[in-house]
């Protein structure tokens, strides 16, 4: 990042998410791109209208300095000459506490007017929504509006009308002006008329509506009374925002009702004071703390206090944090570089919009009223301390986009809680402020150093593991992978779907019936039992069988987790590599513990082949980082600001994971593989890809394969009936008005929500590629003579099953321990079966060894035979313990919650109970 783009991020980086948020806000709620432009011009202008108010003070007072002191000047350039005039102007300027750069003051208005132009233009300018979209006369926002023909000729007419209402509006502020400040403003009109001339008609028509502001305000300047006006303004503005939010649209709860209220009522404090100050003469009434200079400190101190203090913990601490709790999320395999790199953008864009953008507000208002800004600042910095640390830890697990895989669900005890205790934070802030400054001084000292230890922390571990990662995980592979099948030989693949749901399959299979031909010969079993809910606790016992349930890995506490996992991950190819099978590894989950595995746990046996082919075939990658550089960039500064932000606004400031992003479905949408992201392309494409990684050979060799894909966990919502995230025109309404699927037995299932339809349409794009391969199979004739176990590591709660209580706050769909299994052995053709016998995905290895490895046995356990012995036990014990490997690392997991499974009847959710 070059220093103009740090500088770019600093100052205009928060402008620009304030556009975007509030333009995406309002069009979710009107509808019309038009009218958001018009609410936006509003909004904008009226939360930056203090500082242009305090500008044009600022300007008049510095004429005026400049009037009394001209004479003076005058004086002294006639009677003087060379060094000695310097001299004595100097002399002068001191005498009269004047230094030459107050000039600039003069300019202060144009000089704020700048940065707000160039965040307009850049948002507005390149906004998708706004393409191709008409607006009364105006054909289309997204391009030069071409209003008036002449000649064949197209004239641009609203930039135009533009420079008009500018150079009236400058008329009339400009009046009884210097000449200077008359050329400086007509010269500024012309050149907006140049740079926006054949602009997009959106960005032409928002300026337009801030001159048409700009001369209202300017007229009302000049009223006996503007301020009344003015405020007289605000209110109805406040009332139509009370109307849009409250009265033309439905609002999904209470909260949402009581931010218009609060907005619509905020806006009427000034008119309700404007009126009061009028009819008492000027004289002020109620006054608070920091109103005069004698009644409480400017509070510099406490003011750049929390300004740091919120840069630090928006910009640094929660970002870093989020990194470091799963470093290797934020890597990218083909682009490995340091993910530390966003938080130097949300560090950026945090100490821009409250130290920069925050110091400019605190001077620019009037002394008399710092100490209140001041406070203000301090209650927003240890109230968002408190949000962070205390509210909203329950929402689910975060993307490396920094979305929740659930909904976020706030409940009203928490709201209610939280809002208690910011007012007695704030009560106790301002008690302490009129009481004793001095030590709410101290206490914003403590806090910038606390919270600037904390985040030099959080970055210093998140860089070491990230080293780690660098130095150990990425390598690139020499080869593309591939692995062979033969033909005359017997070939085992063990396909390892992780989160596939075993519940959906007949109704994938009911709603394509081709699939039942592709899987010809395939056993489903639908009583199929997983030990825990996640891949670390789930997927050893697929891979290692019974020797590695989670209470049998509990009660090995003198070895790593690391080091069971890695055994688990062997004990297949080893036994496979002694019978004289060509064995090969594909994406071997969480080797060594690492997001991207790391292959070299198998470097003690050479003749084991070992890939990851999720990252192999990644064509889009550089397209595709950037984009998912651009979500982190933004939205990890968006969360940290949710996080911080008060219970009461967090769903709003989230956004369904879009953070009020008004272009993401553009960036991110359904549009083909150009609008998916890295984590789903990774296994989309390898799965996609096993056609050309299946090498057909005719040599007699016997092979093994065992491959892991990540395409069911890495879900979204992917249209039918093509189910083809590769199709550029997707039926965008297919999957909500087929909600109900239908199983081959006829029973039913709907799906309610998005989450439900996400897994669904993705299991059934891994089915559907999965069956191309079978029929590649069949075609190179290596289907009759291979076993193929596609099982899955753990399900997901995804409440269609019903929601099993497990303690006070634990519910659980007993979906999330029914995994995906299903076996083809050798030799089976026929139909689909089903198969209820009681089964565990740790029935993976002997499944796989049946009639080929005589005598498997665990050479990391003394060389103790494989067995299935703990399948037949009258009780069966799930674990739900921290799923993130980084963090749950020891000798045995932490914090472990046993629930029991009575019998052997998975889908019965009476027989769970919690361990006590």
């Amino acid at each position: 990042m070059s220093i103009w783009d740090m500088l770019y991020t600093m100052i205009i980086g928060p402008l620009q998410l304030l556009y975007d948020v509030i333009f995406s806000m309002v069009v979710a709620i009107i509808k019309s791109p038009g009218l958001t432009i018009v609410v936006l011009s509003l909004v904008v202008n009226l939360l930056v209208l203090p500082l242009y108010k305090r500008a044009d003070e600022v300007q008049e007072e510095e004429r005026e300095q400049s009037a009394r002191l001209k004479p003076g000047l005058d004086h002294i350039r006639k009677v003087f000459k060379g060094d000695e005039r310097v001299m004595i102007q100097q002399a002068f300027y001191r005498q009269n506490h004047y230094k030459p750069w107050y000039a600039l003051k003069g300019s202060l208005s144009l000089l704020l007017e700048i940065p707000f132009f160039v965040a307009a233009y850049n948002f507005l300018s390149g906004l998708q929504t706004l393409q191709g979209v008409p607006f009364g006369p105006i054909a289309d926002l997204g391009a030069p509006d071409r209003l008036l023909q002449v000649g064949g000729v197209a004239i641009n007419v609203l930039p135009v009308l533009m420079t008009g209402i500018n150079i009236v509006s400058g008329a009339v502020y400009t009046r009884g002006m210097p000449l200077r400040s008359k050329i400086q403003l007509y010269g500024m009109a012309l050149i907006f008329l140049v740079l926006l001339y054949d602009s997009p008609a959106g960005l032409v028509f928002y300026w337009t509506l801030n001159n048409v502001f700009s001369l209202v305000k300017n007229l009302a300047n000049r009223l006996k009374n503007p301020k009344v006006v003015l405020h007289a303004f605000f209110a109805v503005v406040g009332l139509a925002i009370a109307v849009v939010f409250v009265g033309i649209r439905p609002l999904n709860g209470i909260r949402k009702q009581l931010v218009a209220v609060f907005a619509a009522v905020a806006l009427q404090v000034p008119w309700i004071r404007a009126v009061l100050k009028n009819r008492k003469k000027g004289k002020d009434v109620g006054k608070t703390v920091g109103d005069t200079a004698g009644a409480a400190p400017e509070g510099k101190g406490i003011f750049w206090g929390a300004a740091v203090f919120l840069a630090i913990l928006t910009g640094v601490l929660i970002p870093s944090a989020v990194i470091k709790a799963s470093v290797g999320e934020f890597v990218e395999f083909n682009d490995p570089r340091n993910p530390l790199r966003y938080v130097l953008v949300s560090g950026l864009q945090a100490f821009g919009a409250f130290v920069l953008w925050g110091n400019v507000f605190w001077r620019l208002t009037a002394k008399e009223k710092r100490g209140k800004v001041s406070l203000i600042f301090l209650i927003a910095a240890l109230g968002g301390a408190v949000d962070f640390m205390f509210f909203g830890k329950g929402y689910g697990n975060l993307s490396s986009i920094l979305q929740y895989d659930l909904p976020i669900e706030i409940m009203t005890s928490d709201l209610l809680l939280n809002l208690g205790v910011l007012i007695l934070l704030a009560v106790v802030l301002v008690f302490l402020w009129k009481k004793n400054p001095r030590v709410l001084s101290a206490v914003t000292a403590a806090a910038v150093i606390a919270v600037s230890v904390m985040a030099g922390m959080n970055v210093a571990a998140a860089n070491s593991s990230y080293r780690g990662i660098e130095t150990s995980a990425i390598r690139d592979n020499k080869e593309k992978p591939g692995f062979p099948l033969d033909k005359s030989g017997k070939n085992v693949v063990v396909l390892m779907m992780d989160r596939a749901i075993d519940s959906f399959v007949p109704f994938l299979f009911e709603e394509k019936p081709e699939l039942k031909e592709k899987f010809a010969g395939f056993t489903w079993y639908p009583n199929t039992l997983s030990y825990g809910g996640h891949t670390n606790v789930g997927a050893p016992c697929v891979f290692g069988g019974y020797d590695y349930l989670p209470d049998r890995m509990q009660e090995r506490d003198d070895v790593l987790l690391v080091d069971k996992h890695n055994e688990s991950l062997k004990i297949m190819p080893v036994n496979f590599l002694k019978e004289n099978f060509h064995v090969t590894v594909c994406d071997p989950p969480y080797a060594n513990y690492a997001w991207i595995p790391q292959l070299e746990i198998y470097d003690e046996w050479p003749e084991i082949r070992a890939y990851n082919s999720a990252r192999a075939f990644l064509e889009y990658g550089d397209d595709i980082t950037r984009r998912e550089d651009h979500l982190r960039e933004r939205n990890l500064w968006c969360y940290a600001l949710t996080r911080s932000a008060p219970v009461i606004l967090q769903n709003e400031l989230y956004g369904n994971g879009k953070y009020n992003e008004t272009d993401v479905d553009f960036h991110f949408g359904s549009k083909g593989l150009d609008g998916l992201w890295n984590r789903f392309l990774d296994a989309y494409l390898a799965l996609k890809n096993m056609n050309y990684m299946t090498r057909i050979s005719d040599e007699g060799t016997n092979t093994f394969l065992m491959f892991t894909n990540n395409l069911t966990h890495e879900v979204i919502e992917i249209q039918g009936p093509d189910y083809n995230p590769e199709n550029t025109s997707p039926d965008m309404g297919y999957n909500a008005s087929h909600a109900v699927k239908t199983a081959w037995d006829g029973r039913t299932l709907e799906l309610t929500s998005l989450y439900q339809r996400q897994h669904y349409s993705t299991n059934m794009t891994a089915f559907l590629i999965l069956g191309d391969w079978l029929d590649y199979l069949r075609e190179n004739g290596v289907y009759d003579n291979t076993r193929i176990i596609i099982v899955a590591d753990h399900g997901r709660d995804l409440g269609l099953l019903g929601m099993q209580p497990f303690g006070i706050s634990q519910w659980k769909d007993i979906m999330m321990y029914n995994p995906l299994l299903m076996v083809k052995d050798f030799g089976e053709t026929g139909p689909i079966k089903t198969d209820n016998t009681f089964m565990t995905n740790a029935d993976t290895p002997l499944l796989a060894f049946k009639g080929l490895v005589e005598n498997p046995v665990n050479p990391f356990l003394g060389n103790k035979p494989i067995t299935d012995e703990a399948k037949y036990a009258p009780t069966h014990h799930l674990m739900e313990t921290d799923w993130d490997t980084e963090l749950n690392h020891g000798y045995t997991f932490a914090d472990p919650m046993y629930i029991t499974l009575e019998g052997d009847n998975v889908l019965d959710m009476s027989k769970y109970s919690l361990d006590q």
